[in-house]
């Protein structure tokens, strides 16, 4: 019976897996690998938490694999040694994975298909995590999009993809070939401190593919339909809590859309079927994300308009620390930064808020911050992470140039209880309301809270961004 190795990254599930469904309609002999990436484990940009669910996620999936009587290895090392020496150690006639958008996985990919190619082991990838891959979705001039507008009228005219079968028995490993795996470098699944990562707090969304779908299915039941308004108030549960299993493909991306698919024919209002309108547009937003990044690489490291590349940030470490542990005086991002410290996720207001504030308050790089976010966010993305600060910075793939949130205005509107405040700032839940939302509190009361002043004036800041756009742009600014 041929053997054929399925390389698992951002796909730790077994249903609805168009890789993994290919390979098992070829052999039941699937055996399943992830590679621990040094590379990865050693970037600035990595999160503690993330990390953590990693492992967890793959914890259930050897699990899923167990239950079907197949075989899950683990590895720790440089994939483009890895995967060519273990395929040809246990004779595999074909090694499978899903097409990735990253620049370091792309460049990875390339070297793994060609060190394969040379054993003679065949090479099958496929598009996964996508519902449209990118070379499928262009504009009529046969170009990547670059404003979501238009994507999102060809993308949502586009038919979707089924969920695709999950296996339902696999063959493991014969003892001589798990020996085989062993010597060459196989081990026990390790947990995160082995690897150097230390979290103690509760996570978001527990690890494995039952707790995503689980997760689903109480989105779908429960707030789907008022996602259009509850989705902007943090205080609320009005998310689906599903970018860390999306991020690391505990669920695919084709049973999410026709989860929602679902939500729509059984909705009764046609305020219920804008708020699903409204989450699936979100999707989309997500893949226009990605594309951008398979298309354009250089966003990885840069911003896409070019004129900001040189644009003269005032980078104050002082006012980036202060940032960062949420003490910049603004109770609505301090708020945000202490959940993001605290729980390694942020509510997506708070994320536009907490980054504008950064930006455009501060004057500092929007990388400093998009870097921040990624080492403490567990569904940290690098297409949805830096996507949504070029967003926030008016740097990025935006028809609208400039963009400005006033800290004060955002609370009134989406925090006007103060809850989230409150929640986040125990000390200052003494405060009146009004005071916490407009963040008009007073030096006495601060001094008496142990709360600092506010480390910037927004008006003056606001005055001082936009004259040194202008003087940078040389070129009004867009109202609006």
């Amino acid at each position: 019976m041929s053997l054929r190795l399925f390389w698992h990254r951002r796909d730790l599930r077994l249903s609805d897996s168009v890789g993994l469904a290919a390979a098992y309609a070829q052999t039941p002999k699937v055996v399943g690998i992830f590679c621990f990436d040094p590379a990865i484990l050693s970037a600035p940009n990595i999160a503690a938490v993330r990390v953590t669910y990693l492992v967890g996620c793959l914890q259930a999936l050897r699990e899923s694999y167990q239950r079907l009587g197949g075989s899950f290895l683990i590895f720790h090392g440089d994939p483009r040694q890895v995967l060519p020496q273990v395929a040809s150690g246990l004779g595999a006639v074909a090694v499978h994975w899903h097409e990735d958008v990253e620049p370091y996985g792309r460049d990875r990919d390339r070297a793994v298909a060609a060190a394969l190619k040379e054993k003679g082991i065949a090479v099958e990838t496929a598009w996964d995590q996508l519902l449209h891959p990118p070379d499928t979705l262009q504009t009529k001039q046969g170009q990547p999009y670059t404003v979501y507008s238009p994507f999102w009228r060809n993308w949502s005219s586009l038919a979707k993809p089924a969920p695709v079968p999950t296996p339902s028995h696999l063959e493991p490993l014969t003892e001589t070939e798990q020996a085989t795996a062993t010597a060459l470098g196989a081990i026990p699944l390790p947990t995160a401190k082995d690897l150097g990562f230390h979290w103690s707090g509760e996570l978001i969304l527990a690890p494995g593919e039952a707790a995503a779908q689980a997760q689903l299915e109480t989105f779908i039941d429960q707030h789907i339909q008022d996602y259009g308004e509850q989705r902007n108030y943090p205080a609320q549960p009005g998310t689906s809590l599903l970018s860390p299993a999306l991020k690391f493909g505990v669920i695919g991306i084709r049973r999410v859309w026709a989860a929602s698919q679902a939500a729509m024919a059984a909705a009764r209002s046609e305020e219920a079927q804008t708020s699903i309108r409204t989450w699936q547009q979100e999707l989309a937003w997500r893949e226009f994300y990605q594309h951008a990044l398979y298309w354009f690489p250089h966003l990885a490291e840069r911003p896409h308009r070019e004129g900001f590349a040189t644009f003269p940030w005032l980078n104050n470490t002082e006012h980036f620390a202060a940032w960062c542990e949420g003490r910049t005086g603004y109770p609505i991002v301090d708020a945000a930064m202490r959940q993001l410290n605290e729980t390694g996720w942020m509510h997506n207001r708070c994320r536009m808020i907490v980054a504008s504030f950064l930006t455009k308050d501060l004057m500092i790089n929007p990388q400093w911050g998009e870097q921040y976010f990624m080492q403490k966010l567990m569904d940290g993305d690098l297409a949805a992470n830096n996507g949504g600060w070029q967003w926030s910075a008016s740097s990025g793939m935006d028809p609208k140039p400039l963009r400005i949130f006033n800290p004060a205005s955002q609370a009134q509107k989406f925090d006007p209880e103060a809850e989230y405040i409150r929640r986040w700032l125990p000390e200052l839940q003494s405060l009146d309301t009004a005071d916490l939302v407009t963040g008009n509190i007073s030096p006495l009361e601060r001094h008496r809270c142990g709360y600092p002043l506010p480390i910037v004036d927004h008006r003056q800041q606001q005055r001082q961004f936009k004259q040194l756009y202008q003087a940078h742009f040389r070129s009004p600014i867009a109202q609006g």
